[in-house]
């Protein structure tokens, strides 16, 4: 069983946990109510600090986004914003006109420039953060889409990819977003906005955008200081992640492609890539592997709601990839034949097929030997994530139901008051529990799943106090 809260929407759900929270089923119960007005607080919070500090950039063929550093006007943003030109236009949120010159490219290829605006003083900047960026932190982005000077836009942290240097967020990142920031709660830069997918018939944003960490940029803007930075870009597309129409994925019919300058290119890190779509049902096994002679294979599989299903490097053994995977939910999935690293051509083999079995390892998965559907001994500790309504700390747990499956959950722990909530594939609150009788801190819920999908497990305390190891159990 997966970590729920290392991999996936955890905020929206917690969102919607304390959103949809149902009464509670005992008197000791605790409300979970949203605090709706200090999420707004915060919304307003950042705008208010950073927009003055976001610019839009206007070139001699299109525009986009960038961000003030420095007081006296550097400002970075994408290499493809700004493309070939030398200097450009960029348009404070106080609607004054400025000329920037475009003074550097991170050497490596990363799509960073940086500009620097003439006879500035003074001017508002934000900060970078500091702080590890977390899966299912909030997320805000502020740009210039369609041309709308400082549009807000707020999701969360979707996705780290630590090999590639880049952050999915679910905030919506669209054309004229590109090169603006990606910002914490704090109002602190953690990206800079690089790419969206569309459906490549509109370049509207679906919910997948892509940040460039900033991890990544604090060297660019090293190098840019200490005058090592490149002068000259290098060769990158432009424009959004427009894919080229998704050919459909054959199960039981071997696939022979060729990744090579022309195809769909990944911005942030300006790999090739092929794109494959396919219907598929909730709880329905699939298992996929690329291959090749020529090329470091990697496979990305995006889901039906735009969220990261499985990606896989080396699993396939020698350099090729495989993805094994139960899915789930019902509905259109993108395959992404890709390489690991930027530039790599090469033809390429892709095997797939639905139902048991497994093109890696053809050995059937044994039957769990501990009579559990779930067994999970964890903490809750400083670090973990917190329930926004009360401040006390949450693990999150993954599994999948059947519909009409009866199930009991049970929550243990002798180091604190423990506190279980359930949340269906809706991401809507069904059961919660606190005292399994009174006197008695440890949680149970008994229910039967009224859907078929991917159930969630919040593992909680009474209050913000708790901290201490527990067990975990479903049967």
């Amino acid at each position: 069983m997966s970590r729920l809260f290392r991999l996936a929407n955890t905020a929206a759900i917690v969102a919607s946990v304390v959103t949809t929270a149902i009464a509670p089923v005992e008197a000791t119960a605790k409300p979970i109510i949203l605090a709706q007005n200090t999420d707004e607080q915060t919304n307003i919070r950042v705008y208010e600090s950073a927009s003055p500090a976001v610019i839009k950039i206007e070139t001699s063929e299109s525009s986009g986004s960038g961000s003030i550093i420095t007081p006296d006007g550097l400002a970075i943003t994408n290499a493809h914003v700004v493309g070939d030109d030398r200097t450009v236009t960029v348009i404070l949120a106080d609607e004054r006109r400025m000329t920037a010159d475009v003074i550097a490219f991170d050497a490596g290829g990363l799509d960073l420039a940086a500009v620097q605006i003439r006879n500035a003083r003074n001017l508002p900047t934000i900060p970078l953060a500091r702080d590890p960026v977390r899966v299912g932190q909030r997320a805000f982005a502020i740009g210039s889409p369609f041309g709308f000077q400082n549009t807000f836009t707020t999701g969360i942290v979707s996705r780290l990819d630590s090999n590639r240097g880049t952050i999915q967020t679910d905030a919506a990142i669209n054309p004229g977003n590109s090169g603006g920031p990606l910002l914490n709660s704090d109002g602190e830069l953690i990206g800079v906005n690089t790419a969206i997918f569309t459906s490549g018939e509109n370049s509207g944003n679906i919910g997948i955008g892509f940040a460039i960490a900033v991890d990544r940029v604090l060297p660019f803007l090293a190098a840019v200081e200490d005058g090592t930075a490149s002068r000259v870009a290098r060769d990158r597309p432009t424009g959004s992640e427009d894919l080229k129409p998704p050919e459909p994925l054959a199960f039981n019919t071997p696939i022979v492609g060729r990744l090579e300058s022309g195809d769909n290119v990944l911005q942030i890190d300006n790999s090739f890539f092929d794109a494959y779509i396919f219907e598929g049902e909730a709880g329905q096994q699939v298992s996929i592997v690329m291959a090749s002679n020529d090329i470091d294979p990697y496979l990305i599989l995006l889901g039906p709601n735009g969220e990261l299903a499985a990606e896989d490097d080396d699993s396939a053994g020698e350099l090729n990839a495989a993805i094994d995977l139960r899915l789930p939910v019902s509905g259109t999935y993108l395959l992404l034949a890709n390489s690991y690293q930027a530039g790599e051509s090469g033809t390429y083999q892709i095997a797939a097929q639905t139902g048991g079995g497994s093109l890696v390892d053809d050995r059937p998965t044994p039957p769990p030997t501990t009579g559990f559907l779930l067994e999970e001994r964890g903490e809750l500790a400083d670090g973990d994530e917190v329930l926004p309504a009360d401040g006390s700390l949450i693990d999150g747990y993954e599994f999948f139901g059947e519909a009409g499956q009866e199930i009991t959950i049970d929550l243990e722990s002798n180091e604190f008051d423990t506190y279980l909530i359930l949340v269906d594939p809706n991401q809507e609150s069904i059961a919660q529990n606190d005292d399994i009788v009174q006197g008695n801190t440890n949680s149970r819920i008994v229910i039967t799943l009224p859907q078929t999908g991917n159930y969630y497990i919040i593992v909680n305390s009474y209050d913000d106090s708790g901290r201490g190891s527990y067990v975990l159990r479903v049967y």
